[in-house]
């Protein structure tokens, strides 16, 4: 099996990154991997679909640092390979890091995704589910039970008038962004600096105003879910808390937060039950839920990482869970040819 990892550039992998830890997984499993990233498409003439994808050309690391810099040396070389050699195009980059520098980037993934999966081949997560979910407008189409107090608006107005309304305060940010950039802690529509935080983010569109979740200063729980059901092996769980640093509101990793062991609840399980139906109606294969209490902060579709994180904590590696997954996809698209639509095949 041929996998694809469509990333946003080789340049910024990194060896804990969850995506290194699935290639590697596949690797490990006697499959063949390759990266492409968004300007590494080409539809010819003829209609056939192409891709320009970074492959290794000798030797196969078996550590994640010394695969990534293989991948990023002078041990890579691209190769143009026609879409219908690759069974499974797994799509994972994070269209904000490019909607500011490369905007023509940010949603190449589920464009030409959509085009390979006309053409028969596995395409994670469906790139049609991942169109409707390119920013965190998406969130608003899980059931209400689930999500905090929320307010979507670029009027300052609206938004003092909704702090005012949340005892708590409200937790500010941009409606398209990721890894905690520009997300603030707001105790009253009295703050001072108020207009400037409001400047600062509404630049970037519309903003987020949700009620604050007093539970949050523990940090969240990112929770795996793999075809709609929490990833886990033997009763371990992919899943782990995301410990805020002092003074810090966010949990992000990449925001100084760290990981530590979770404990999975049956309450939690309640939450990822709730919004299964609609991830399973939009094909979306692995995610990431970052759950406070009985409410969900965010639902990460396109990146979610901690997989590496999960198995430094727990000594369970379940990357290749995600592998053993595709490979029974790919087996049911061929026993079911033209019967199944990628989508469906996403979840099954």
């Amino acid at each position: 099996m041929r996998i694809a990892f469509f990333v946003n550039s080789i340049e910024g992998e990194a060896g804990y990154y969850t995506t290194t830890s699935l290639a590697l997984a596949a690797i490990a499993r006697g499959h063949d991997v390759c990266y492409l990233t968004p300007g590494d498409f080409v539809l010819r003439p003829d209609d056939s679909l192409m891709i320009r994808a970074t492959v290794l050309k000798s030797g196969k690391p078996k550590k994640a640092d010394a695969f990534v810099n293989a991948l990023q040396g002078g041990q890579a070389e691209i190769e143009t390979i026609d879409i219908s050699e690759v069974d499974v195009l797994f799509l994972r980059n994070d269209p904000s890091e490019d909607a500011d520098e490369r905007p023509w980037a940010a949603h190449v993934g589920s464009i030409f995704g959509r085009l390979a999966a006309e053409r028969g081949v596995l395409t994670v997560n469906d790139p049609d589910g991942l169109a409707r979910a390119q920013n965190k407008l998406y969130f608003q189409g899980f059931p209400e039970a689930v999500r905090p107090t929320t307010l979507i608006s670029k009027s300052i107005e609206e938004i003092r008038a909704f702090i005012d309304e949340q005892k708590q305060g409200v937790i500010l940010k941009p409606l398209q962004g990721s890894g905690g950039k520009n997300v603030f802690k707001i105790a009253s529509s009295r703050e001072a600096n108020l207009n400037q935080i409001f400047e600062a983010v509404s630049g970037e569109g519309y903003l987020i105003a949700q009620s604050y979740l007093p539970d949050a200063t523990a940090g969240d729980i990112r929770l795996f879910l793999m075809n709609g059901r929490p990833l886990q092996r033997d009763g371990a769980y992919a899943a782990f808390r995301r410990v805020p640093a002092q003074g810090e509101v966010r949990s992000n990793i990449n925001a100084a937060g760290t990981a530590a062991a979770a404990e999975i609840t049956p309450e939690i399980l309640a939450v990822a039950e709730m919004v299964r139906p609609k991830l399973v109606e939009d094909g979306m294969f692995l995610v990431g839920l970052d759950i406070v209490g009985d409410k969900i902060l965010e639902i990460n579709v396109f990146t979610p990482g901690g997989l590496p994180d999960v198995a430094g904590l727990h000594g369970i590696d379940l990357s290749p869970d995600v592998i053993i997954a595709l490979e029974q996809k790919v087996e049911m698209r061929m026993n079911y040819a033209g019967r199944l639509s990628n989508r469906t095949l996403a979840t099954l």
